[in-house]
């Protein structure tokens, strides 16, 4: 059984068109709006595609009008974004961001699978990177051989004890120094960390098409192909 497990599209559609891998099921670790120029292409394909899917910090804040609590280098975007989302989703759409779960734990073949956003104890806001201490407590918390996290843009893998923590990185907002879309995959037991190029070029022009103020444009467009919000 093959699994590709997908976080922070931000609605970038055109990264999340090209994911060059087949699978049995595609996961999602959440944030699927804000930041990129097609949200609900992007919700609308979770929505059909993807059987597990938890939600993140900014398709909580789209969902409930909320602060999505960005760092303070991405809250202009973020709040500006988030203004635009929530514009073109409709109510229907809005609610089903809603009900997306805030963990999910479930099991394939031997495998116990733990998903949430964050980290376990704060699964929507809490910037953990992969040399983090606070993982050593968190994996305490969870009854899984696999914990799959988000949320920072970084794809890591890190093993504690007898527990794996893996983050797959952003698919539509890479912060690796490279614009290359990230991901990991699952099969028989086994995991790997992937990227692959996508025609960032497209989504950029996605972006000036928004007429978005000039500044937050630039910030978005730099992120794209730099791989990084400085």
């Amino acid at each position: 059984m093959k699994i590709v497990i997908i976080s922070d599209l931000h609605g970038n559609f055109d990264a999340l068109q090209a994911l060059p891998e087949t699978y049995n099921e595609l996961w999602v670790l959440g944030d699927l709006v804000n930041y990129g120029p097609e949200p609900a292409v992007v919700l609308d394909f979770v929505k059909a595609n993807c059987p597990i899917v938890v939600r993140g910090n900014h398709d909580h804040s789209v969902g409930y009008d909320e602060d999505p609590r960005c760092t303070a280098r991405c809250r202009e975007m973020a709040d500006t974004t988030r203004r635009y989302t929530a514009s073109v989703l409709n109510e229907e759409q809005k609610e089903f961001l809603r009900n997306l779960p805030l963990r999910k734990e479930l099991r394939r073949q031997n495998t116990r699978f733990y998903l949430c956003h964050a980290k376990p104890s704060d699964p929507l806001y809490s910037y953990c990177p992969a040399d983090s201490h606070e993982w050593i407590s968190e994996v305490r918390t969870v009854s899984a051989d696999a914990l799959l996290v988000g949320h920072t843009h970084t794809p890591f893998m890190r093993r504690i004890g007898e527990r794996l923590i893996v983050n797959p990185g952003s698919l539509g907002q890479p912060k690796t120094g490279k614009p290359d879309a990230c991901y990991a995959v699952w099969e028989d037991g086994s995991f790997q960390l992937k990227s692959y190029r996508y025609p960032v070029a497209k989504t950029v022009a996605k972006l000036r098409a928004l007429s978005l103020p000039l500044d937050v444009e630039q910030d978005l467009i730099a992120a794209l192909e730099s791989g990084s919000v400085w």
